[in-house]
C-alpha cells in the first residue's frame, strides 16, 4: 500500500517548522528519519493531512559537551551518535545500546529525537535516556520548557509533547568517576524490536559500595520501566548474590508484560528478572574497573 495524499512542507529553521506544526495542529505530522512514521503511513494506519519535514533544520543536528551534561539535538542521526568519541566518554551506556537498533541503514537514517518521540517500549533510546536520568528540552511558538524523560512517555505511543510542539535536544548528564553501565536485550532476530531489554548505570565510592543506581526494562510496560525501588536495597551496599536475589525480587513486583504474537507474558516476565540481574552485575564489574 501506500500512503493518502498529504500537503509536503520543508522548512528550513525551528521558527518556521513551529509556525507550520501550529497551523497544522491534529491534521500535521512532522517526519524527521521516517524510519516509523513512514510504514505507519504506507500501511494506512496514520494519514496526516500535511507532512512537515525538519531534515533542513540543521541547528538540531549537533553532539556537545557542556561541563557535566551532554546535548544532542532531536535531529543528529543514530548512527552520528553510535560513533561518537564525546558520547562514548561521557555516556557510554547509548554507544553500546544503540547498535542493537535495526541495521545499519536504519540507524544511518533515524534520529535520535525521532525513536524518543515515537516512543516504542521496546526500543532502545528511550530505554537507554530512563536509565539515565535525561531530560527533553521541548518547544513551541511561544514557549519552551524541559521535562524529565521519566515523565515524557505516558504509554504505548504516546508522549508528553503537544501537537504544536517539536522536540528540539536531549540533555543527559555526564558519567561520573566510578561508573559503570550495561545494556543488554532479547530479541527473535538482530534487528527485531527486543522481546525484553534492560539498561544500568551505577556509581561506587572507594570501597566498591553503590552510591547511585538507575535500572530500567524495556518491553515489560506500555513504557519504558524505571525500577524506583532499588535505592532502598543497593545504596551502601557491595553487590552480592544475595541482593541480585533481592533486586529479582522487586522486578517480580514492577513487572506485568502482556503476551503478543512474538513472547508470551510468562517468556516477558523471566527474561526481566534475568536481564535485569546481568545488566546489574555487568555494571558493577565495569564501575570496579
Amino acid at each position: 500500500m501506500k500512503p493518502a495524499k498529504f500537503d509536503y512542507h520543508s522548512p528550513n529553521n525551528l521558527t518556521d517548522a513551529l509556525n507550520l506544526i501550529e497551523e497544522a495542529g491534529f491534521d500535521g505530522k512532522i517526519i524527521a528519519g521516517g524510519q516509523s512514521l513512514v510504514p505507519i503511513m504506507n500501511m494506512r494506519l496514520a494519514a496526516p493531512e500535511c507532512l512537515i519535514d525538519i531534515n533542513g533544520l540543521n541547528e538540531l543536528d549537533f553532539i556537545e559537551g557542556e561541563g557535566d551534561m551532554l546535548k544532542i539535538g532531536a535531529m543528529t542521526r543514530q548512527s552520528r551518535v553510535e560513533t561518537s568519541s564525546l558520547v562514548k566518554e561521557k555516556c557510554g551506556l547509548l554507544s553500546e545500546a544503540i547498535p542493537f537498533i535495526g541495521h545499519v541503514q536504519t540507524r544511518n537514517r533515524g534520529t535520535f529525537g525521532g525513536s524518543i518521540v515515537h516512543a516504542d517500549p521496546s526500543a532502545e533510546i528511550p530505554l537507554s535516556l530512563i536509565a539515565l536520568g535525561g531530560s527533553l528540552k521541548i518547544a513551541s511558538i511561544d514557549d519552551t520548557r524541559e521535562v524529565n524523560a521519566e515523565d515524557f512517555f505516558i504509554t504505548y505511543l504516546t508522549t508528553d509533547i503537544m501537537p504544536a510542539e517539536i522536540l528540539t535536544e536531549i540533555h543527559i548528564p555526564s558519567i561520573a568517576e566510578r561508573s559503570g553501565y550495561a545494556f543488554t536485550e532479547v530479541a527473535r532476530r538482530h534487528g527485531d524490536f527486543a522481546l525484553v531489554a534492560a539498561a544500568c548505570q551505577l556509581t561506587l565510592d572507594d570501597m566498591d559500595k553503590v552510591t547511585s543506581a538507575r535500572l530500567a526494562l524495556g518491553g515489560v510496560e506500555a513504557v519504558p520501566l524505571l525500577i524506583k525501588d532499588l535505592d532502598e536495597i543497593l545504596i551502601g551496599e557491595k553487590l552480592t548474590d544475595a541482593l541480585l536475589k533481592k533486586v529479582t525480587e522487586v522486578v517480580e513486583e514492577c513487572v506485568e508484560p502482556e503476551s503478543d504474537l512474538h513472547a508470551s507474558a510468562a517468556y516477558r516476565y523471566q527474561l526481566a528478572k534475568v536481564l535485569a540481574s546481568r545488566a546489574l552485575k555487568q555494571a558493577y564489574q565495569r564501575a570496579r574497573g
